[in-house]
């Protein structure tokens, strides 16, 4: 089936732009979210998150190159909450979150840019594990994302949600040495349902498309002088498995620019600071730079970031 190479580079790969924190390429996870502390959960009690981002980019083929007149400019704001409780599974503390996404997208295909705002992809998780031992913090959780974003048949430019569930277990690690020095990770490995409702362009008959899973993880080295830190954070996505039409692996693209299978992948890397209050509030701030992308968006993200006990 011979597609139109614009629409081939969002609709073949159901790139939904907003969905959960303004995702890019189909993620419902705003990939370098969680540098500092990613695994030193807080001590139990309540907490509210705010998550406000900016993300620029160009799509790029299977070899790099830009797709002409295939770009996006987004933002989102993401509130988040969060509960640990004093329960014990495993010695470690028991918590659970929602994550509720607003977000603004504005999507240029060839054919012209449409704007869009809404709820986003909301994720749950009820089961969130966290484990301190003297420098050490670890966790471990499975967040559950849920299409709830408003999806249109055949236009990506108007798409805000996946629409399609996944799950996604989670991995994070933080070492804070006792000169200041943090590390920090967390992995991640998304796990995805199809999307029954998949329209290669507008008025074509409706088509299963499967997105492939995807490894992904965010990271940071920094150093903090009183209640200030700096560093460098980022974060590195790896989809595993192909993508699939109608059961079928995604061939190579219209004129050759896609991937058999059409397996995303991209690095980042930039400048992190971030302050904490003597009352225990942090604030992050952080630029990432991406390079290396292949069949996905290639741009620039902004993440200012806000944790607050309750």
């Amino acid at each position: 089936m011979k597609l139109n190479k614009l629409w081939a580079a969002l609709a073949l790969a159901s790139l939904a732009v907003g969905g959960a924190h303004a995702k890019e390429g189909g993620d419902q996870y705003p990939n370098g979210a969680e540098t500092w502390l990613a695994g030193a959960l807080p001590p139990p009690g309540n907490y509210f998150l705010n998550y406000f981002g900016y993300y620029s980019g160009d799509l790029v083929d299977g070899s790099g190159k830009k797709v002409p007149g295939a770009g996006v400019d987004a933002w989102f704001n993401a509130f988040r909450f969060v509960q640990i409780t004093e329960h014990k599974i495993l010695g470690g503390n028991w918590g659970w979150h929602v994550i509720v996404p607003l977000v603004h997208q504005d999507v240029a295909l060839g054919q012209g840019s449409k704007s869009q705002f809404g709820l986003g992809d909301i994720t749950v998780n009820p089961f969130v594990l966290s484990w301190h031992a003297k420098n050490w913090h670890w966790a471990a959780a499975l967040d559950i994302n849920l299409p709830v974003g408003a999806y249109k048949e055949g236009d990506p430019r108007q798409s805000i949600g996946a629409n399609y569930w996944s799950v996604e277990p989670i991995f994070a690690v933080t070492y804070l040495g006792d000169t200041g020095w943090e590390v920090s990770a967390k992995f991640m490995y998304n796990i995805k349902s199809s999307n029954k409702d998949f329209r290669p362009a507008l008025g074509a008959p409706k088509m299963k498309y499967e997105s492939g899973d995807e490894f992904h993880m965010d990271y940071l080295v920094g150093k903090r002088f009183g209640p200030w830190g700096v560093g460098l954070s980022g974060y590195y996505l790896k989809q595993t498995t192909n993508d699939k039409l109608d059961g079928q692996t995604i061939g190579v693209g219209p004129g050759g620019i896609w991937s058999e299978g059409r397996k995303g992948e991209v690095f980042a890397i930039g400048p992190t600071v971030s302050y904490t209050t003597k009352g225990g509030v942090h604030f992050t701030g952080q630029w990432n730079r991406e390079t290396s992308a292949e069949n996905r968006f290639e741009g620039d993200k902004f993440i200012l970031k806000l944790i607050m006990p309750l």
